[in-house]
């Protein structure tokens, strides 16, 4: 997941890629996220309050994250930088887009096991994850084949608009809206068994 997270800002700031960086970003967060996860576990009290905070603090660094996704995408389509095709960007797309949705199902039976609604959001996160790596995906083969500048940056915006807002709720700081999340998101619901099935 680090290496994920590296490599995608890597090759976001190589190419100027609004889409890959939209996608790094959420990734360096989900990796934020389990380490969260691992802390709640090491926590001997105060599970509760540990899980608000972690949650108030991945809540702020989605939002942060969107508005600067946000601000790169329109410079983008305004001309201010134009996107550059990116076959290493490319690469650890398609390897997020296959390894994530096993992940995600590994986590949420561990969450089963433990109990976690931490967990049991990180495992929803996992698969957003594989949803997200997808629409960048789309955005950077788009430019790459066809040379269409304004694939990268919309992308970037369909992520933005797509995930970070949902997650972000996710986010609120309540442990209970966690869990309630992890059940009835409709990713758990649109993605196979092999994502979110338990």
């Amino acid at each position: 997941m680090s290496v994920e997270a590296a490599v995608s800002l890597f090759a976001a700031w190589r190419a100027r890629s609004p889409a890959l960086l939209a996608f790094g970003g959420d990734s360096a967060i989900e990796l934020f996220s389990a380490i969260v996860v691992l802390w709640r576990f090491r926590a001997s009290a105060a599970r509760e309050e540990v899980e608000k905070r972690a949650a108030r603090i991945a809540g702020a660094l989605l939002f942060t994250l969107a508005a600067f996704v946000a601000i790169t995408s329109v410079a983008s389509l305004l001309g201010y930088s134009e996107p550059k095709p990116t076959l290493l960007g490319i690469a650890i797309l398609v390897a997020a887009a296959a390894v994530m949705p096993w992940l995600a199902k590994e986590k949420r039976r561990l969450s089963g096991a433990t109990g976690s609604a931490v967990l049991r959001a990180d495992a929803a996160q996992s698969a957003l994850c594989a949803y997200l790596s997808l629409i960048a995906l789309a955005g950077l083969a788009i430019n790459a084949i066809w040379r269409v500048k304004w694939a990268d940056p919309i992308a970037a915006l369909a992520i933005v608009r797509w995930s970070f807002g949902r997650v972000a709720r996710l986010y609120a700081g309540r442990p209970a809206a966690v869990a309630r999340f992890a059940r009835v998101h409709p990713i758990c619901h649109n993605l196979p068994d092999c994502c979110c099935g338990s």
